[in-house]
């Protein structure tokens, strides 16, 4: 197989966080997006800044979307922190693969 026939452009992904404590807390699963592939710098400052929060954030911002790709968290809005720990962990898991 040839590598050319793997490369492809990012899609936009539905990414649900469904766990108890979501559900328990705003009465419903949340759904964000992102894209299924990222830019190896991007995913390297994904990766790489897990120790220090203020730049995981930042990378965040690019990452975590709507269903039309525009960030969620810009401007002064900015996701509830153990929200925006869920969205982390469940990135990860799906950028990972």
């Amino acid at each position: 197989m040839k590598l050319v026939e793997i490369a492809k452009a990012p899609t936009l992904v539905k990414i649900t966080l469904d766990d108890d404590d979501t559900i328990q807390e705003f009465g419903q699963a949340l759904d964000f997006w992102c894209y299924d592939r990222q830019p190896l710098d991007t995913f390297m400052k994904f990766a790489g800044k897990a120790n220090d929060p203020s730049a995981m954030i930042e990378v965040v911002r690019e990452l975590i979307l709507d269903e039309d790709g525009t960030p969620v968290i810009k401007d002064d809005r900015i996701l509830p922190h153990k929200l925006m720990l869920r969205c982390i962990n469940k990135m990860m898991d799906v950028l990972g693969n």
